[in-house]
């Protein structure tokens, strides 16, 4: 049978042992070169509000800044994985101490959720099911949406959540990553640049955040089927986006979906492979641009927002295991009693 209007190619029929072996292939030299570049790019963002300081550049400046802390969270879900670095010992160091840390977000919990998600990826069982449950949206929707994350309504409710019953060992990583960035920006001069972080994790990191949940799982042909290029998609950024919204390759989650092993720096490689040799054909699982993806996460006239195995008798969408949507955080509990909300925060 064919694959779901698909095709039947597998896998196996595209990649060979060898292959998948040598893009599986984790380095930590090519780890630290990815952890310095996004180190070096969120100095960077920050340069043209000092040097320069007007409001132009200080939109410019949070809107890079918002980008790089996206750019963090991906290097905590890439080290959640242990596909960051080779050693072990550096993906929790990185994971816990920069990645977590900059996102106030624990390592342990993160990987915990997150590698449910992937276990029940294209079931109800998934826990991000509840992220992207409405989408395809109509327009005036996806526009609230919006509103609501560029005027600091959804920022200030995920600050709220996350500092519910905060435990000083909990929020020990992110305390020292705040401490050890306004040294910095004090020894520049500049100690009021932090300011640029809070504005930027607060008014435009939930949009980038959103845009980032819809590409992945919003837009996808069915996320209640098993196949993961209909329960996924990939999104290829314009070189323009890549800074805000596809930093270290996150766009490929299609790829990462389907060999989370495969570190970030090798998944372009994957993704070129499996595009050549007419792995996605017939799907609707790539797109070009995140303009044309959020053009596809707005549903026509007289379309449901309900993917088709998220239907009930009577034909009504089932909100039962959605429980929950980007407003709404999920909370796990460390065996010491610790709250922290993981799930809006980073997908």
């Amino acid at each position: 049978m064919s694959g779901r209007n698909g095709n039947d190619l597998q896998l196996g029929d595209c990649l060979s042992r060898e292959e998948l072996r040598a893009l599986s292939e984790t380095t930590n030299w090519q780890g630290g070169l990815m952890l310095a570049g996004n180190l070096l790019t969120l100095a960077l963002a920050f340069v043209p509000a000092i040097l320069w300081p007007n409001p132009l550049t200080i939109l410019m400046s949070v809107a890079l800044i918002a980008g790089r802390q996206l750019a963090f969270a991906i290097l905590l879900h890439d080290c959640a994985h242990n596909a960051l670095f080779r050693s072990e010992v550096l993906n929790t160091l990185v994971g816990r101490w920069i990645g977590g840390a900059a996102v106030d977000v624990p390592l342990k919990l993160y990987r915990d959720y997150h590698l449910n998600h992937h276990k029940h990826a294209g079931t109800e069982l998934d826990p991000d099911q509840g992220l992207v449950k409405d989408y395809p949206v109509t327009k005036e929707s996806l526009r609230r949406k919006f509103v609501r994350d560029l005027t600091g309504q959804t920022g200030f409710k995920e600050l709220a959540l996350l500092w519910q019953n905060p435990t000083l060992a909990g929020k020990a990583p992110f305390i020292a990553f705040q401490i050890v960035l306004l040294s910095v920006l004090t020894l520049a001069g500049a100690p009021w640049a932090i300011a640029l972080w809070w504005l930027a994790r607060i008014f435009v990191y939930p949009v980038i955040m959103r845009v980032r949940n819809i590409g992945e799982h919003g837009v996808a042909a069915d996320r209640y089927d098993t196949e993961s290029r209909r329960n996924t998609h990939t999104t290829r950024p314009r070189w323009w986006e890549r800074p805000f919204v596809a930093p270290n390759h996150v766009n490929f989650h299609l790829e990462h979906h389907m060999f989370a092993a495969v570190p970030p720096y090798n998944l372009p490689r994957l993704h070129r492979l499996l595009s050549e040799r007419g792995y996605y054909a017939g799907y609707d699982c790539v797109t070009e641009g995140y303009g044309n993806m959020l053009h596809k996460a707005v549903r026509a006239d007289g379309q449901t927002g309900c993917p088709p195995r998220a239907m009930v008798s009577g034909g009504a969408c089932s909100t039962l295991l959605w429980t929950r949507n980007i407003q709404t955080a999920q909370q796990s509990r460390h065996a010491d009693g610790e709250f922290t909300v993981i799930g809006p925060v980073i997908i």
